[in-house]
């Protein structure tokens, strides 16, 4: 079984995010995508995220009963920052029968070069890449491990997300309507 891994802060997770994870885990031949709650990126500041777990939950809230998608918190226990490549070694040695692929924006396929280890994660796992307008996919987009896919995208960020929190405006509809209700009943971003 092929399994798509979708890494984010998902700081909070939104219609985008799940938008992005249904398309890959049914109009691709993914039977499953795991939606990998990042406890530090390292190219992003800490001081910004809800607690983990927060998150996490959040995740699992925006997902409910859907049997393609699930929340994974694989990264909680392992070393911080998180590198992809470290993950995708632990997995592979935790699920042995389980085929892993990466999910990822054509913002990220640009500096991928940049990654831990970027060299090996292409040798050894396919890499499902949504198109996203105005970024420059890089010399990788023709690696024939790369499969580049036209799936359906928000103008939607988790950041524009917590800015009109801060500024006391509106989110509903731009996270699923239970990940709204746990926002405005935790106050988990604050102004």
């Amino acid at each position: 079984m092929k399994t798509g891994l979708f890494f984010g802060s998902f700081n909070p997770v939104h219609i985008g995010h799940m938008i992005i994870a249904n398309f890959m885990a049914t109009q691709t031949d993914l039977r499953e995508v795991w939606m990998v709650v990042s406890p530090q990126n390292p190219f992003k500041n800490k001081k910004s995220l809800a607690k983990d777990h927060d998150r996490l939950h959040l995740v699992h809230l925006a997902i409910g009963n859907n049997p393609n998608i699930r929340a994974s918190n694989i990264e909680f226990n392992l070393p911080k920052p998180s590198y992809t490549i470290d993950t995708l070694t632990y997995l592979k040695e935790k699920f042995p029968k389980k085929e892993f692929a990466l999910i990822m924006g054509g913002d990220n396929l640009g500096n991928f070069h940049k990654w831990k280890n970027y060299e090996q994660i292409l040798a050894n796992h396919e890499i499902y890449v949504y198109k996203r307008p105005q970024y420059d996919l890089g010399d990788l987009a023709n690696h024939p491990k790369i499969n580049l896919l036209e799936a359906p995208l928000m103008q939607i960020s988790a950041s524009y997300i917590r800015r009109c929190i801060q500024e006391g405006n509106s989110i509903q509809y731009l996270v699923p309507d239970a990940v709204f209700q746990y926002i405005n009943d935790n106050a988990l971003y604050p102004s």
